[in-house]
């Protein structure tokens, strides 16, 4: 019988957490957990995983940060982003971190687990969609290198609002999207509206559409 690969969750929801620990059941063995990024750090040097399953954004640092700490020690470790988001920026900024995929949420239980698998068999692993922003990243070296000064005032957590605000969301349909409450929607569609120096989410949808971030 084939050993079960032995797998560590970063997520900072518990919900989350849990629930891809029952949709993976017992076909790999999940060797820990953590929501953040120094506990993440701290338990994943320990028992020293296969495989790291990885949320991209999380306080202090987020996916990236968990990841460039342990690699710097164990680079062994394989770690295989999964996450709500989908944008370009973040894919790019994971892989060229080091992530030998990345996968969003959508994913069924069987796919994660083919995915998994082939992360620690050495292989790359993509949602289908995201693959053309790697091969379009690595091809031209232009996609999230933090050209525009405007968008790089925005944390990752405020392009995800607004991306989905571009796209017709409507701030309960973002809270559900990315799992956050929607009186932080507000907050960070404030914000967004605040550093760019608009009044309005038309202004801000025709803004991302002109930058091609929708």
């Amino acid at each position: 019988m084939t050993e079960r690969l032995r797998v560590f969750l970063v997520d900072d929801h518990a919900m989350f957490r849990a629930g891809v620990r029952a949709e993976l059941g017992d076909r790999v063995d999940v060797v820990g957990e953590a929501s953040n990024v120094a506990d993440a750090v701290r338990d994943i040097t320990s028992v020293l995983p296969e495989v790291v399953l990885l949320d991209v954004h999380m306080p202090d640092g987020g996916g990236r940060a968990v990841l460039e700490r342990v690699r710097a020690a164990h680079p062994e470790v394989k770690f295989l982003a999964l996450s709500v988001s989908d944008a370009a920026e973040d894919v790019i900024g994971l892989i060229r971190a080091g992530a030998r995929g990345y996968v969003t949420k959508t994913i069924s239980s069987d796919d994660l687990v083919d995915a998994i698998r082939r992360v620690a068999d050495g292989d790359a692993v993509f949602s289908p969609r995201l693959a053309g922003f790697v091969l379009d990243a690595f091809a031209s070296k232009t996609v999230g290198t933090g050209t525009d000064p405007e968008l790089d005032q925005l944390t990752n957590r405020e392009r995800e609002v607004l991306r989905l605000l571009a796209r017709g969301y409507a701030y309960k349909e973002i809270a559900k999207e990315l799992y956050i409450s929607i009186k932080t929607v507000e907050t960070h569609v404030s914000n967004v509206l605040r550093k760019l120096q608009m009044s309005n989410r038309y202004e801000l949808s025709r803004w991302a559409a002109d930058r091609h971030i929708v």
